[in-house]
């Protein structure tokens, strides 16, 4: 039996890392390609069982790398265990080499043997098991391999991918042209950064790590290009209060937004930074708003504010400052973010604060950024696409440009501090893609750095949490219809681990 882990690795590696480790197995502890492909097969094949074992028929695609060596493995277990089985070879025969030569040979020597693919009807067989491109892919999928992949995606079956979907860049998680759309993914030796980003997510289903075996060895010769974190790797950052705490002891959290028609967003913020563990939360605002928003949260302090004068001697009481929840772009909005610029304190900054920033870029250590993609792309002279296209270089060029902590949102969001890792949050869902969340995130970071955090520790665990409290709600009624307030009890209660 392989091992198979549903609770992902922490350490995450490009395409080429892993390929190296492979190497590394192979060279260093003498454990041979065959070994491992075998070791491979059979992984897959134990998830192939587990998750469908009503199947009786499965069509097995295979390309001519090793990930089509992996098909054939597979392809012969199921055979000899009397599923019915048709293995079909995507590419030149002539082409299979090395390892994934001899797969076929073994196959064969089964009693089974591939056969051309050339339009087969997938949609009479159980599980299509996916084997065609692996990791090495780059530039557009086409031709052949293109017509595959379609063809998979159109037969309506239940779809296993090996390694990685075909299609899919395992650095970026970005579909070159098409990729395989899987209901699940089993991935081996090290989990590919990709795999938790972007459009990573969608297209692996449910994802599945197998180590194959490798030593532990093999892992200290090759660093990781990146760190997946979630709310149980990082919740110790929340220790237990002292009994003789006050809230004065637990830090003064300044939000700044509220503009015409945006007060909820401020509202948001300043309930989350509550919630989180913020001893006092004030919040700077129009004056026609103030009283507003302390009706409808009385534990916020909420002040009208115009003047230069008046914001200072609120940041005077302050530990930090968050800017941008419903902050808008007039002229009241550019006044706030300059007084928060020569407050002298931390600041986290969203939403408008952003998109004001992008037109007057400035760079220091001091703040925290959580831009979503658009964000992104106006701060860097980019377009959305381009963003997407590599989230990892681009929260890299980010940081370079604006120093501090930068978190770029989306499907497995990605936070970044000068040369440390950077980390990928595999929590969160669909269902957070609603107005206010963002909102929430920011006052969750504002929240814990007023209580002694770190910028960089606060804004991790905040992600995390945030994703946690998101799919914690989700549980309750579903994705769909998913509020930002709906996380409000989630996070008072992922506050305390000692209720999880």
């Amino acid at each position: 039996m392989i091992p198979l882990m549903t609770h992902l690795p922490h350490h995450l590696y490009t395409g080429a890392q892993v390929r190296e480790l492979d190497r590394f197995a192979t060279d260093s502890f003498g454990i041979s390609g065959t070994i491992l492909m075998e070791r491979a097969g059979t992984a897959a094949f134990q998830y192939l069982t587990h998750h469908w074992p009503k199947a009786r028929s499965i069509a097995v695609v295979c390309g001519t790398g090793n990930n089509g060596g992996d098909g054939y493995v597979i392809a012969r277990l199921a055979h000899e265990k009397n599923l019915s089985v048709k293995v079909y070879q995507v590419g030149e025969a002539s082409h299979v080499k090395g390892d994934a030569l001899a797969a076929v040979q073994r196959l064969e020597g089964a009693g089974l043997s591939p056969e051309a693919f050339s339009n087969p009807d997938l949609s009479r067989v159980d599980v299509i098991i996916d084997a065609v491109l692996g990791t090495g892919v780059e530039g557009e999928v086409s031709n052949y391999y293109r017509q595959a992949i379609e063809h998979i995606n159109q037969s309506g079956r239940g779809v296993l991918s090996i390694d990685i979907p075909s299609g899919l860049h395992a650095d970026t998680g970005v579909a070159l042209g098409c990729a395989v759309k899987a209901s699940g993914t089993v991935t081996f030796i090290g989990m590919k950064q990709g795999l938790l980003t972007g459009q990573g997510r969608e297209y692996c289903g449910e994802l599945v790590f197998a180590n194959l075996n490798v030593p532990m060895e093999v892992y200290e010769l090759r660093p990781p290009s990146a760190e997946r974190i979630d709310y149980q790797r990082v919740k110790n950052g929340l220790t237990s209060r002292p009994r003789y705490l006050y809230k004065g002891d637990c830090g003064h959290v300044l939000i700044v937004g509220g503009d015409r028609g945006f007060t909820g967003a401020a509202r948001l913020a300043g309930e989350a930074a509550a919630r989180i563990g913020a001893g006092l939360v004030s919040i700077a605002t129009r004056p026609e708003h103030a009283m507003v928003l302390n009706a409808s949260r009385p534990e916020l302090m909420c002040h009208g504010i115009e003047e230069e004068a008046s914001f200072q001697q609120l940041a005077e009481r302050a530990t930090v400052i968050a800017i941008g929840p419903g902050l808008g772009q007039s002229d009241w909005s550019k006044k706030m973010l300059g007084y928060a610029f020569e407050s002298g304190l931390p600041l986290v900054m969203d939403a408008d604060a952003l998109n004001l920033l992008s037109q007057n870029m400035q760079k220091r250590d001091d703040w925290v950024l959580t831009p979503h993609p658009g964000e992104a792309g106006r701060m860097l002279g980019k377009a959305v696409s381009e963003v997407e296209q590599d989230r990892f270089a681009a929260i890299e060029d980010l940081v370079n440009t604006v120093g501090g902590v930068v978190v770029l949102k989306g499907s497995g969001s990605l936070i970044k501090h000068g040369d440390e890792l950077v980390q990928v949050c595999s929590g969160g869902n669909p269902g957070m893609a609603s107005g206010g969340m963002g909102d929430v995130l920011t006052g969750i970071i504002a929240g814990l750095i007023a209580q002694g955090l770190v910028l960089f520790e606060a804004t991790s665990l905040a992600v995390a949490l945030h994703a946690e409290a998101g799919d914690q709600a989700a549980k309750v009624a579903g994705e769909r219809g998913l509020l930002a307030s709906d996380l409000m009890p989630w996070v008072r209660r992922l506050a305390n681990p000692a209720n999880t």
